[in-house]
């Protein structure tokens, strides 16, 4: 072994690998080397031949200058012309840690031109760019021929098999110094399989992390609105914390649509800001719905135009502040021109500040409400919540053992037409775990919810009481509740899986609640009820707290669960039974006699392709199914199908639906924009 000293600069470009397997090269990033530097060379074996004026290393080759090296099995120097020709396993490695593989090396002027025989340049992102050869020029520009690059994995066990996708082209130029690289008389290959080809195409290097450029454009074919339409994208850096993507929309049934995307980032928040503007000719024909009353066309022609904001701000360690604006001119000018979130009746926006402490959470908000389809609901409906205060407080265990907690959330709802009311509301709640030899676990619980409401227009929507008069009213609801869980756990032989089944009792207590109980209290959370298995063993089955559950009731239940290799089935079924019937809620509610229907849920994963879950409401005086809804979800790793299926007796209705969900196993398009 041998080493040696010349006054070369060895200056590598990017990190690459050739087309057999790579070594693992790792060093630690560094400065760039000085062209007056020396080069240091360490070898198995050192040859020099005076009459040819060479130097020739072999055998585990290895040389530095500064914190550039190179590895190859051959070496040779031609002291002369300074040309620098590396031979078998070539790895060049620069400061920064990025290798470039190749068969067969020739490099001179400080490294900064020469040629590369069978390459393969890994990228960041998984980017892979592999050439049949490289022409690098003045230490910015490599030019290749017979390139291919893609961002999908490479197939470790049959390397020769094509990725997922890739662009082939006849030549490809990689710009360091723009962070580009440029393709020419390229094709798309899927699957190895030619399906578009290009004269022309641009990406940005993914060493970048962003520049300015235009995107991928989109084409869609057919629309039932918009017919064939494209959009062109441009993407503009506008410094290191803030960018802007504009884009305009072209389609045959209607004017185009200029669209805007601005994001800022900054040291103690964000602010993004999405918007748009349209001359739409697209008019809605009249209908009538289903209420018998007539709606005119809408008003989606002419000018359109949304605006959606998000922004937050930390003022200190414990508060920050935020506010989203969604705002648009119709729901007919979203649909048409396929604006995220359309199909709504109503978009929403709030302006907040919220504290954070130790098992504490705060915050107050204000709400607006935009009602965009005025033959749904009509804006003078739709209420403004000026203010509205949240606090959540939990303890830690106290001498008892028990935790306490603390929710509140208080509200001044605001109506041109309907019901404006004021509320006040405090939850308290101590829970108590403990359990027995015998390995039941208990929970008693102690609640108290408590209510005072100032209201006007109650006998307007959503109330529709028959006093004309304002009104004070409220109410205060002490819980007791003993939950008892007795879980018996077997494990299969040799660990293989284990079996689980859990008898559930609960005993509730309350005073009575409903009908004249909530004469003249506004509803403005707890308009609907819901008895599932998620709310079996609830205190409250009411989705706020506007309403209460009361009364004596014990709940029952058993839940079991098998688990093994990887499978996995999981029942639950349970009942309720109520001292006290509460006479005011929706029919078919499950809770119209002393025995609640049966609640089921059963859930079927055989393994990662396949899953399955179906839940149900069983009357047990009439074995009818007044509720029941089926998931679905099937398919492999970058392509599932999920279906579902639901019905109701109230109201009567049966849906379905299914869609398609595909994800490439690598990114189509690079993520960064294309220049």
């Amino acid at each position: 072994m041998g080493s040696v000293a010349a006054c070369f600069n060895l200056n590598p470009a990017h990190k690459a690998h050739a087309q057999f397997r790579p070594q693992q090269i790792q060093i630690n990033p560094g400065r760039t080397s000085s062209p007056d530097e020396p080069a240091t060379f360490q070898a198995d074996k050192v040859d020099y031949d005076d009459n040819e004026h060479t130097v020739t290393w072999s055998g585990n080759v290895q040389m530095w200058q500064g914190d550039h090296v190179m590895r190859a099995d051959k070496v040779v120097y031609d002291r002369d012309t300074g040309v620098v020709a590396a031979r078998g396993h070539v790895a060049s490695i620069q400061p920064d840690g990025s290798v470039i593989y190749a068969h067969y090396a020739e490099l001179t002027g400080a490294m900064r031109d020469g040629i590369m025989m069978h390459v393969n340049v890994v990228l960041p992102e998984n980017g892979k760019l592999a050439a049949n050869g490289m022409r690098r020029t003045g230490g910015k520009v490599n030019d290749m021929s017979r390139a291919v690059y893609t961002a999908c994995a490479i197939c470790e066990k049959d390397r020769s098999r094509a990725p997922f996708w890739q662009f082939r082209a006849f030549n490809a130029t990689q710009d360091i110094e723009h962070e580009t690289i440029d393709f020419r008389d390229s094709y798309l290959d899927i699957l190895g399989i030619p399906v578009l080809y290009l004269p022309y195409f641009s990406i940005t290097d993914p060493s970048a992390k962003r520049h300015s450029g235009f995107l991928m454009p989109g084409i869609t074919p057919h629309d039932r609105y918009l017919g064939t339409y494209f959009t062109i994208p441009y993407y503009w850096v506008i410094d290191d914390q803030s960018d802007l993507t504009v884009q305009g929309l072209f389609s045959t049934r209607t004017n185009p649509q200029l669209s805007a995307k601005y994001r800022n980032r900054f040291n103690f928040g964000y602010l993004n800001l999405q918007g748009g503007i349209a001359y739409s000719s697209l008019r809605s024909d009249s209908y009538t719905n289903d209420f018998g009353n007539h709606v005119d066309g809408g008003n989606g022609h002419g000018m359109q135009g949304y605006i959606f904001a998000n922004t937050q701000v930390s003022i200190s360690k414990y508060w920050r502040a935020g506010a989203n604006i969604n705002l648009a001119t119709s729901a007919d000018y979203m649909r048409n021109y396929r604006i995220q979130g359309y199909g709504a009746d109503t978009l929403s926006s709030n302006v907040y500040l919220e504290g954070f402490g130790t098992g504490s959470y705060s915050r107050v908000d204000g709400q607006y409400y935009q009602g965009l389809n005025q033959g749904v609901i009509s804006n003078s409906d739709l209420p403004f919540v000026l203010p509205r205060y949240t606090y959540s407080f939990v303890g830690q265990p106290d001498a008892l053992g028990g935790r306490f907690s603390l929710n509140t959330t208080d509200f001044n709802v605001i109506r041109s037409n309907g019901t404006s009311d004021m509320r006040g509301q405090m939850a308290l709640n101590w829970d108590r775990p403990f359990r027995n030899r015998l390995g039941q676990q208990f929970l008693l619980t102690l609640h108290l919810d408590s209510m005072v409401y100032r209201a006007r227009k109650l006998y307007q929507q959503p109330n529709y009481y028959t006093t004309t008069r304002s009104n004070t009213s409220g109410q205060v609801l002490p819980t007791i509740a003993l939950k008892t869980n007795w879980p018996f756990v077997r494990t299969f032989e040799h660990g293989r899986g284990s079996q689980l089944i859990e008898p559930i009792v609960q005993a509730i207590y309350a005073p009575n609640t409903g009908a004249g109980a909530n004469n003249f209290m506004p509803n403005e959370d707890s308009l609907a009820y819901e008895f599932t298995d998620s709310t079996l063993f609830s205190l409250n089955r009411y989705q706020g707290t506007d309403r209460l559950d009361g009364g004596l009731r014990g709940n029952v239940g058993v839940h079991a669960n098998w688990t093994w290799d990887g499978h996995e089935v999981d029942l639950l079924a349970g009942e309720s039974f109520q001292e006290h019937i509460t006479h005011d809620r929706l029919p078919y509610s499950g809770l119209d006699h002393t025995a609640s229907d049966i609640v089921m849920r059963g859930r079927v994963s055989p393994n990662q392709y396949f899953n399955f879950t179906a839940r149900m409401r069983l009357d047990p005086y009439t074995t009818k199914v007044n509720f029941g809804d089926a998931l679905f979800s099937a398919g492999v790793r970058h392509f599932r199908i999920r279906g579902g299926m639901s019905t109701n007796q109230s109201p009567p209705i049966t849906t379905m639906s299914a869609i398609i969900a595909r994800t490439l196993p690598c990114p189509f398009i690079p993520k960064k924009p294309t220049s």
